[in-house]
């Protein structure tokens, strides 16, 4: 096996944690400009320990790495974790997670009621390499083996219709519940800003089918782009369609950038939308988060919109609720 691919004329010795276990991942395959690697890990369950009231106590990311491409990913990070620097590396480099169903089954003793499971906090669980490599079915398919556990899966791929057979199974002893990001209702823009990912209207049937089956499914409009997805009108359509998909629920939260994230969406905005490109270096050039006044703002437009077209805030069978923040670095470094 070829171990150091990742790391040219870096000596194994100098790599420690995650950086070692993946100098050791092996070649699997390659395709769309996407090269795959197997990733020995030690754990597939995290614990999150946070002072930010994270509403998930545990984490699942059955892959290091996203081959959607969203331009404003704050995941991308995680990659330095393993000592990969570019940014872009992060959609180009997809780590498959080994016997991720086995490690699953032996952690889950570790979950005590009420503990809520989300995976894909830091990638998503179904995307292109689901297809071929299967871990997130498999972790479905140990989970329906168990009972009494609060799970929640993020998505923004139609690829979670494969699985609502063993999404059923699941439901049968657990509260599970399903988010579908849509971050837009305009396929152009969706194209621009998330270059490989389902379009918005599938995302939204999948809502609908997923519902249909009995499966609880809320959108997550995350996140919202200053200037570029927050105009009040699309953002009142989206609810309205939410509506009419028979979501759950519906949310949003504004953009969150990390300084990784930031060095690909900034040039990003200088180059697409060069009239935002002063407006976003003010919000974020030096800082992560949105301002409080434009958070506020934000929360009454939704607000606003929710209650218009009857739409609620998540119950005890959508475990993600409206309060999501991210992860801190050092939970990140789990994933």
């Amino acid at each position: 096996m070829d171990s150091l691919p990742l790391y040219p004329g870096v000596p194994p010795p100098h790599l420690v944690g995650i950086a070692r276990l993946a100098s050791q991942a092996e070649y699997v395959d390659s395709g769309h400009q996407v090269e795959f690697f197997s990733l020995p890990v030690r754990s597939i369950l995290n614990r999150c320990e946070s002072r930010r009231n994270l509403p998930f106590t545990w984490t699942i990311n059955p892959y290091r790495g996203c081959e959607f491409a969203c331009k404003y990913c704050y995941a991308r990070y995680t990659h330095d974790f393993m000592e990969i620097r570019d940014p872009d590396e992060f959609e180009h480099k997809i780590f498959v997670k080994e016997e991720a169903a086995w490690l699953l089954r032996r952690d889950l003793k570790k979950v005590k009621k009420g503990e809520e499971i989300a995976i894909g906090t830091a990638t998503d669980p179904y995307q292109p390499a689901e297809r071929r490599h299967r871990v997130t079915r498999s972790l479905l398919e140990e989970l329906s083996r168990h009972r009494g556990l609060e799970i929640g899966i993020v998505t923004k791929s139609t690829l979670v219709l494969r699985d609502i057979d063993v999404l059923k199974r699941v439901s049968e002893q657990n509260a599970i519940g399903v988010h579908i990001t849509v971050t837009t209702i305009h396929c152009e823009l969706a194209r621009i800003t998330e270059p490989r990912a389902p379009r918005p209207d599938l995302r939204l049937e999948a809502v609908r089918k997923l519902n249909d089956a009995g499966i609880p499914t809320g959108i997550i409009c995350a996140p919202v782009l200053p200037g570029i997805t927050d105009k009040p009108s699309d953002l009142e359509a989206l609810v309205k369609m939410a509506a009419e998909a028979g979501a759950t629920n519906i949310f949003a939260n504004p953009l969150f950038l990390k300084p990784c994230s930031r060095a690909v969406f900034l040039p990003f905005v200088r180059e697409r939308f060069p009239e935002l490109g002063a407006r976003y270096e003010q919000m974020y050039g030096e800082r992560d988060f949105a301002s409080d006044v434009y958070r506020k703002h934000l929360s009454a437009l939704m607000g606003k919109f929710k209650k218009k077209y009857g739409i609620g805030a998540p119950g005890p069978r959508g475990p993600l609720r409206e309060t999501v923040q991210m992860p801190s670095d050092e939970q990140l470094q789990l994933f």
